[in-house]
C-alpha cells in the first residue's frame, strides 16, 4: 500500500514545478504538463518514487546505519530539525562546509574540541581562565555547536545521504557521490535527477511539500528503528554479513543500498590519518571550525 496518495500531495502543493524557462531536460520523464508557463510535476511518478525511497531508508535505519539529511534552503530548516531529530538521525541545516564527508576526520577532530571544551567546565578549567578566555572559549563553543552540533554523533561516514533541493546541496550530492554514498533526494523540475540514486520528483520549496515528504521518509526510518529493536530483543546473536546480504537481495532492494548496509564496520578513522582532500575544502572546514583548532 502507497504512503502516499495524490490528494494528499495535491493539497501540498507538491506538484507545482519551476518556470518553463528554468527547467532541466533530465526531468523531462516526470513532468505531467505544462500550465501557465509552469511545469506541473506527475504526481503518480512521485507516488512510485516516494515508496521506493522510503523502503530503502526502512531497511538502512533497520540494519543500525545513520542517514545524513541535508537541507540548509530557509524554509526546509527547522522542518528536517524537528523531524529528523525525532528518529534520532543526523542533519545538517547550517551552510554546508565543504569535505564534511570527503575529509571527515577534520570534522571528527572539530567535533571532539568541543567535548573537550564541555569537559573543561566540568573539571574546573574553566575557572583558571581568564574572562576575556572563557568568553572565547564560550564563542567558539556556540560556534561548533550550531554548525556541527546535529552531527555529534555521527562517529564515522552516513550510509545514505537525503538532500532537500539537489541544486542548492551540490557540493554535499558530490561529495557523496566520490565516496559511493547512496543519495536520496526531493528533486524540482530545474534539478539534474541523473547523478541521485533515489530521485523524489516534487517541489523543493514550498514548506508544506517538503513537510510531507521529509515526514513520510521519517516514518519510515521510525519503522525500520522499531523493528531493529523486535529484532535484536529477539535474536541477540549477530547474524553474519553473508546472510545478511542473501535476505536483502531476496527483497529486490538496489545494488548500491545492499553495499551501504552490509559494507564492513570501519574503524573509527585517527586524527593524524592522511586523508586526500582538495585544497579548497581543507580552507572552507577551516573557515567553519575558525580557532576551534588550535590549543586553548
Amino acid at each position: 500500500m502507497p504512503r502516499t496518495n495524490f490528494k494528499e500531495l495535491l493539497d501540498a502543493g507538491v506538484h507545482f514545478g519551476h518556470l518553463k524557462r528554468k527547467w532541466n531536460p533530465s526531468m523531462a520523464p516526470y513532468i505531467f504538463m505544462e500550465r501557465n508557463g509552469i511545469h506541473i510535476i506527475d504526481l503518480e511518478k512521485t507516488v512510485t518514487k516516494l515508496d521506493e525511497a522510503a523502503s530503502a531508508m526502512k531497511h538502512i535505519a533497520k540494519s543500525g546505519k545513520k542517514v545524513l539529511f541535508v537541507a540548509t534552503k530557509k524554509q526546509a530548516k527547522e522542518i528536517v530539525a524537528e523531524k529528523v531529530k525525532a528518529v534520532n538521525m543526523p542533519y545538517v541545516t547550517e551552510r554546508w562546509p565543504g569535505g564534511m564527508l570527503t575529509n571527515f576526520p577534520t570534522i571528527r577532530k572539530a567535533v571532539k574540541k568541543m567535548s573537550s571544551i564541555d569537559k573543561m567546565a566540568v573539571d574546573g578549567t574553566f575557572l583558571n581562565l581568564s574572562k576575556r578566555e572563557r568568553l572565547q572559549v564560550t564563542r567558539q563553543r556556540a560556534k561548533l555547536e550550531k554548525t556541527l552540533g546535529s552531527i555529534i554523533d555521527l562517529t564515522r561516514l552516513p550510509s545514505a545521504l537525503f538532500v532537500v533541493d539537489v541544486s542548492k546541496e551540490h557540493i554535499a550530492v558530490r561529495e557523496a557521490k566520490r565516496l559511493g554514498i547512496p543519495v536520496f533526494a526531493m528533486v524540482d523540475t530545474n534539478s539534474d535527477p541523473s547523478d541521485i540514486e533515489f530521485p523524489i520528483p516534487a517541489n523543493d520549496d514550498a514548506s508544506k511539500s517538503i513537510s510531507l515528504i521529509v515526514g513520510i521518509i521519517c516514518e519510515a526510518i521510525e519503522e525500520g528503528l522499531g523493528e531493529r529493536k523486535l529484532e535484536k530483543d529477539k535474536e541477540p546473536q549477530h547474524k553474519d554479513k553473508k546472510i545478511i546480504r542473501k535476505e536483502l537481495e531476496t527483497k529486490d532492494i538496489p545494488a548500491a543500498i545492499i553495499e551501504a548496509i552490509v559494507e564492513e564496520d570501519e574503524d573509527e578513522e585517527e586524527e593524524d590519518d592522511e586523508v586526500a582532500v582538495e585544497s579548497d575544502e581543507e580552507e572552507d572546514i577551516v573557515k567553519v571550525i575558525d580557532e576551534a583548532e588550535e590549543e586553548l
